[in-house]
């Protein structure tokens, strides 16, 4: 499984992709930022995210994208532009008809370090392991995507082994001489 993990921010918008399944080694495939600059019209900053994870999508092909599900915090001006690079990263996963999954910055922080309060510093240290990588990749939004698609390779890989399985008990039930 192919997963395209984004940490939405309007400055600094995380981006990698990971390569794996439940039980195996994961690979790193890219990683980057996504920046723009304050003074921007936003605008303008949301369609340079737009344009950066378009030619992503386009150049891995992934199986599924996950995204920072956005959280309530007390700076609105964030919020509002967390959601708003958030929305450009499912709209161009639904354009493509990739599933998109939604993960909270606990739920992250608990598939990849074991515990839903580590720091920032834990989640790219345990990125860095798990990925069996020379060095943190920075900055964190970084590391952070990196720590989304992962979570979404395990998470997302066990629930659709138990959809499959549910589907094949079903038709199993449905048929003839049962």
């Amino acid at each position: 499984m192919r997963v395209l993990g984004i940490d939405p921010g309007l400055t600094r918008c995380g981006i990698g992709v990971v390569d794996g399944s439940v039980g195996r080694p994961l690979s790193l495939v890219e990683v980057g930022v996504v920046r723009t600059a304050a003074d921007q019209p936003v605008d303008q900053r949301l369609h340079a995210i737009e344009v950066v994870i378009e030619h992503w999508l386009d150049r891995h092909r992934p199986d599924a994208v996950a995204v920072e599900r956005v959280f309530s915090q007390h700076n609105v001006r964030t919020v509002m532009g967390t959601a708003q690079a958030s929305a450009v990263a499912l709209v161009a996963a639904a354009r493509r008809g990739l599933p998109v999954a939604l993960h909270t910055p606990s739920e992250v922080k608990a598939a990849v370090s074991g515990s839903g309060r580590a720091d920032k510093a834990q989640v790219s240290a345990m990125v860095t392991r798990l990925l069996r990588l020379d060095e943190t990749p920075k900055p964190a939004d970084a590391a952070d995507a990196l720590a989304l698609a992962i979570t979404h390779i395990w998470r997302g890989g066990a629930q659709a082994r138990i959809d499959a399985a549910l589907a094949a008990a079903g038709r199993q039930s449905r048929s003839p001489g049962r």
